[in-house]
């Protein structure tokens, strides 16, 4: 795991200052704290920031081939680079190191940028080819590590963080209206675009190639949700899962350094911490968290459940208010893009207590997205069951949702209320957001006047607008899984996952995140993933012999931050302080009433606390990246 940063100037007399990447590399360190390197070539510059995790005597980068044509700088880990390493001794390939990060750079050689297709990994990385004059930028399929660039007339530049980027003092920063209503439509930014105008994700299963200023982005991979050519065999569909997740953790456990677990008490960690414990024949380590307040639901007696029931040497912390309110200035510069994601700050505290101990993390971040583990799925499944089943009655269907929601204000009945007479996927954003809502009373209604006129309201939307269009023709379970990992996977948990994680200098690996394990999970059909009112159906039976029975059959929780009732009470003065500022009122987005009224409505009946949170690092990205 490691921190990269370039530069290529499309005039090739145009040199690259070195120090230019030691200023970009600088902001990074955080993320390869163990060596530094650079690599200045014919208008381009290379830059990397090491930890070291595997062959820790070698590895230094950037790295080249035999005679020095072609460079890599590369962040991530390739599981299966020992198998490639064979392939590519056999087809005379000569290796100086034993990195994963040196079988890229020849079965680039061998391959050209058909490489992706044979690496098993997650990856951010570029390749520059001296003889070619060629710039290859590639990222992980499904997103897992980050790729900013920037491309200009002149330039294009690229980092494993924006902050990175913007050392480059070429880089101008202005924000794009339409994506501040993105934020807070979505309570985070789905998409390639960022806040700042030009700086862009590039996209995950993508790669660029920039030659002679001729910059060319293509997609080598995408997520299929193909129908099953013969009935499917449960049995055999268990047997089959089993073994890839069997397979997918031991590669994720090759390191040359101390490997842990984060167990957040429910069914994904605490299976990747089952495999895991039958390939050590010594003892693990595990982390988890909790809070310090009173009546909020708390992981760690499930967490230490898993921990005695496989043997781990468990570690546990608590996190206060005060702690959570601290931290948020740092939450926003690490993020960098303002993402609502109150569990990243316990991910950031836990981490930095495992770093004490390990440089490698396992996670069980991913099982929902590719086995359907969200109550949302299975809810609109039965929404659209019953909207069918009853038509042409889904009016009344509506007024009865309607009636119960005046008389007991139940969220999860009010959610699903104006979804009734709308259509899938029209409805469907993702998991995150209800932009009808929004749009009607929610985070617009406090716009001033003139920001409101400033923005197009379509363009906001779009991203998800595109991938809605894709899913067309899709069965509907499928479609949401696609566009949940299409945009809040990739621009919400993964972002979260690993800039909380290198923070600390820290290596975040996601074992269910594995391509072949989605590519398995995608061609399951839908009464294998949602069956009755079951979700993760088959997970769940092919982990009915390695988790705990009460950690299997327990409700779903997420990680219940208790950032809501902190927002009412000890950090009640801290979003005020932060939302009525006039640095805040004074950028011109908010009316201040509004805010005020907002505010007051938290402290009363009324539960915005997501919104809050969701200004609150707004503002702070301003004033860290503004």
């Amino acid at each position: 795991m490691c921190g990269i940063s370039g530069k290529l100037n499309f005039a090739q007399d145009a040199s690259v200052n070195p120090d230019l990447i030691r200023a970009m590399l600088a902001t990074i360190r955080h993320r390869g704290p163990d060596d530094e390197g650079l690599y200045l070539g014919s208008g381009v510059g290379l830059g990397h920031r090491r930890l070291s995790i595997i062959d820790l005597s070698s590895g230094h980068q950037p790295l080249c081939n035999e005679n020095g044509t072609v460079w890599i700088v590369f962040n991530g880990e390739i599981y299966n680079y020992q198998e490639l390493r064979t392939f590519l001794l056999n087809k005379g390939h000569v290796f100086k190191t034993h990195t994963d990060t040196e079988v890229i750079v020849h079965l680039y050689e061998e391959l050209g940028t058909q490489c992706l297709d044979r690496l098993r990994g997650m990856f951010a990385f570029a390749i520059w080819n001296e003889n070619k004059k060629t710039l290859f930028l590639a990222r992980d399929r499904v997103g897992i590590k980050p790729l900013y660039y920037c491309l200009t007339n002149e330039s294009v530049v690229f980092a494993s963080e924006i902050k990175s980027i913007l050392a480059d003092p070429e880089i101008k920063r202005e924000v794009v209206p339409e994506l501040i209503d993105r934020f807070l439509t979505f309570f985070y930014l789905p998409g390639e675009e960022t806040l700042l105008k030009g700086v862009k994700k590039l996209a995950p299963g993508h790669y660029i190639l920039v030659t002679n200023g001729n910059v060319e982005i293509r997609q080598y991979w995408d997520l299929q949700f193909s129908k099953p050519t013969e009935k499917p065999n449960l049995k055999h569909a268990e047997s089959q899962l089993l073994s890839l997740l069997a397979e997918s953790v031991e590669q994720h456990m090759i390191a040359d350094v101390p490997v842990g677990v984060l167990l957040s008490g429910g069914v994904d960690s605490t299976a990747v911490l089952s495999f895991a414990a039958e390939k050590r024949d010594h003892g693990i380590n595990s982390y988890t968290v909790g809070f310090s307040t009173p009546g909020v639901a708390d992981e760690r007696p499930y967490a230490r459940l898993a921990a005695d029931a496989f043997g781990t040497r468990h570690h546990e912390m608590t996190l206060s208010a005060a702690d959570f309110g601290a931290f948020l200035p740092q939450y926003v510069w690490h993020m960098e893009e303002p993402v609502c994601e109150p569990p990243a700050i316990a991910l950031y505290y836990v981490s930095k207590l495992a770093s004490n101990d390990v440089k490698v993390l396992l996670s069980g971040e991913g099982g929902d997205e590719g086995f359907a583990g969200y109550s949302n799925y299975r809810n609109l499944l039965w929404l659209e069951r019953v909207k069918s089943g009853l038509f042409p009655f889904s009016g009344t269907v509506a007024q009865g949702l309607s009636l119960g929601n005046s008389l007991f204000r139940l969220p999860q009945i009010s959610k699903y209320v104006a979804l009734t007479n709308a259509q899938f996927p029209s409805y469907y954003f993702s998991r995150t957001s209800n932009p009808y809502q929004h749009a009607r009373n929610g985070l617009g209604s406090l716009y001033s006047a003139d920001f409101a006129r400033s923005i197009e309201r379509e363009s906001s939307l779009e991203p998800v607008r595109r991938l809605q269009a894709h899913v067309c023709g899709m069965n509907m379970l499928d479609a949401m899984l696609y566009i949940d990992t299409k945009t809040w996977l990739p621009d919400d948990l993964l972002i979260k996952a690993d800039k909380m994680t290198m923070a600390n200098s820290v290596e975040l690996r996601v074992p269910l995140l594995d391509h072949k394990v989605l590519e398995f999970a995608a061609a399951l059909p839908s009464n294998f993933k949602v069956r009755g009112f079951t979700t993760k159906y088959l997970a769940k039976k092919v982990l009915r012999t390695r988790v705990p029975r009460q950690i299997l059959n327990r409700p779903k929780a997420g990680f219940p931050v208790p950032y809501e009732n902190w927002l009412r009470g000890e950090l009640r003065g801290l979003a005020h302080d932060i939302l009525l500022d006039t640095r805040t009122t004074n950028r011109g987005y908010f009316d201040k009433g509004s805010l005020e009224r907002l505010l007051r409505a938290n402290e009363g009946q009324g539960s915005y606390s997501k919104e809050i949170f969701s200004l609150i690092t707004l503002e702070l990205w301003h004033r860290s990246f503004g």
